[in-house]
């Protein structure tokens, strides 16, 4: 079994990483913002501050200090983003740079695959800015015997209708525009790379997905106000294909949380939502 469970603990050395203002507009349009969103989209609109969606902490570094490095081997082609959760402690500056820790936090045994969790925080000024938690499901890599980890249901829809839909589409050349905010993975481009993984044509970013659906949390339920979203956090259910449309559904569960899915049609995508908010 190539995997060492036995990295659970490891710290990555501490790595530095900055972005600025094209960035941030590069990660806009790849997740799908553009006229309608000019804030985010655009920096030089007049009388418009420009401003950072609370999910570009998921490139920020892209690739850089992570923890992964720890694991062991496997085959690249078999792994699959799991779940992801951002928390934000302050808002996301226009341009800046922080210091980022990444720790390998669990290694779980799902018997025909394995689950790698990764937690990566950033601080600046001495100040944590973000934390991102990050889990990788690795088919084939499973079966030593270890810990299962945690299951069963969670931030499970309430048995009504939603309080709010969003339905964004995507391009059928999505993935390469969001490929240059850092992820250069050919699953998402790459035909015969994409077949090595089981599918017939090359797959969306889960975190283009999960961008998109933090795009409509944040106008759903935040006012557009960057300031007011706190955490998200969700599972990756299923793949997306580039050109199909993206179906948000959104729950006030209390003060301050609801919980969401995002689907395409009648599969869901996007489960085991919570967005935190004020």
């Amino acid at each position: 079994m190539p995997l060492n469970p036995e990295a659970v603990g490891s710290k990555s050395d501490p790595v530095e990483a900055s972005w600025n203002s094209k960035d941030a507009l590069l990660y806009a349009v790849g997740i799908g913002a553009g006229q309608d969103e000019l804030a985010f989209s655009t920096e030089n609109t007049n009388g418009v501050e420009q401003l950072v969606f609370p999910t570009f902490p998921v490139v920020i570094g892209w690739g850089r200090g992570s923890a992964m490095r720890d694991i062991g081997t496997f085959n690249p082609a078999l792994l699959v983003h799991g779940q992801q959760a951002v928390t934000l402690h302050r808002p996301i500056p226009v341009e800046g740079t922080v210091t980022i820790t990444s720790e390998l936090v669990g290694m779980y045994d799902k018997g025909s695959a394995a689950v790698v969790v990764t937690e990566s925080t950033a601080t600046m000024g001495g100040e944590p800015l973000y934390t991102n938690t990050s889990s990788a499901f690795i088919r084939g890599e499973g079966g030593w015997g270890g810990d299962r980890g945690p299951s069963g249901p969670k931030n499970v829809p309430p048995e009504r209708d939603p309080d709010h839909v969003v339905t964004y589409p995507t391009l059928r050349d999505q993935a390469f525009v969001y490929r240059l905010s850092g992820d250069r993975n050919p699953l998402h481009t790459d035909p015969s790379f994409a077949a090595m993984g089981g599918f017939d044509t090359p797959i969306l970013h889960g975190l283009c997905t999960y961008g998109f659906t933090g795009r409509a949390l944040l106008h759903g339920l935040c006012g557009g106000d960057a300031t007011k979203f706190h955490h998200i956090e969700g599972r990756f259910a299923s793949p997306v294909f580039p050109g199909e449309a993206l179906t948000i559904r959104m729950w006030s569960t209390g003060d301050g949380e609801a919980v969401f899915t995002t689907a395409v049609g009648e599969r869901t995508v996007i489960d085991q939502g919570l967005l935190r908010h004020s």
